[in-house]
């Protein structure tokens, strides 16, 4: 089973928040809202999706749907080579060139991101095979810092690693993460989906958390898909990712998708 989330900003305070989840179980796409929604709802006046008019029912069915599926650049499109170079993904574990890349991993890799829309997908983290919490993302907010740090980002190189800093004054959000470098220039935010899973993980295990450039992808290369980043650290038998309140299901039944 492969859990994928999706989150959306409010475009007036910028605020994101988890509205729902999607899981594929090798059959069949199911999608529910999650309390999140709710929150949105309250504070940002969210309000359900087109093709998910409501709010305590599960989706399913055996294509991936609309909203998701509009997110993925086509094949056909003559910069998709590109995109699956910048996503890390022209080639498998064995280095082999990837023929077809399915739908799930492209929108866990590329966060299904579009200029036209306040929605993000990202992936619930697994075990990898050593064992250890691992999530690769790329690096939020480059395009709201002057020229000299996304200079500095295109600079990296794999293998570098990256610090976390707690912007604690930041006006947007107080729990906001920089990525900075060795020599102290900032390089985009940790996206926010994962800020509250990082602060458990740092306060119980500091020295075990690790944060890597994973590929650097240089100009005209979009900002948003600039600088790919690997997080891994020690995964502890207690501790499950995304388990706050906001991310437990609202859905009472199933219904087919239309």
């Amino acid at each position: 089973m492969t859990t994928l989330f999706l989150a959306w900003q409010d475009p007036t305070s910028r605020a994101w928040f988890p509205i729902g989840k999607l899981t594929h179980d090798g059959q069949r796409y199911h999608f529910g809202y999650i309390q999140g929604a709710l929150r949105a709802t309250a504070e940002a006046n969210f309000q359900p999706l087109f093709a998910f008019p409501e709010f305590d029912r599960s989706y399913t069915s055996i294509e991936l749907f609309p909203p998701f599926a509009n997110r993925l650049l086509r094949r056909s499109r003559p910069e998709y080579p590109d995109f699956i170079q910048w996503l890390d993904l022209a080639s498998d574990a064995n280095g082999s060139p990837q023929i077809e890349i399915d739908p799930i991993t492209l929108l866990t890799r590329s966060g299904g991101k579009r200029a036209t829309d306040h929605f993000e997908v990202f992936p619930l983290p697994e075990r990898n095979e050593a064992g250890v919490y691992q999530i690769y993302f790329f690096a939020h907010g480059l395009s709201h810092y002057p020229p000299t740090a996304q200079q500095r980002a295109s600079q990296c190189i794999a293998g570098e690693e990256l610090l976390l800093v707690h912007d604690l004054q930041n006006k947007y959000d107080s729990r906001a993460l920089m990525l900075r470098t060795d020599d102290r220039q900032i390089v985009g935010f940790c996206p926010r989906y994962l800020v509250q899973d990082l602060f458990e993980l740092v306060s119980r295990f500091p020295h075990e958390v690790r944060v890597v450039v994973e590929k650097v992808n240089p100009a005209p290369t979009p900002l948003q898909y600039r600088l790919l980043c690997k997080l891994t650290a020690q995964w502890k038998p207690d501790f499950h990712p995304f388990a706050g309140p906001e991310y437990q299901p609202l859905a009472k039944e199933l219904m087919p998708a239309m």
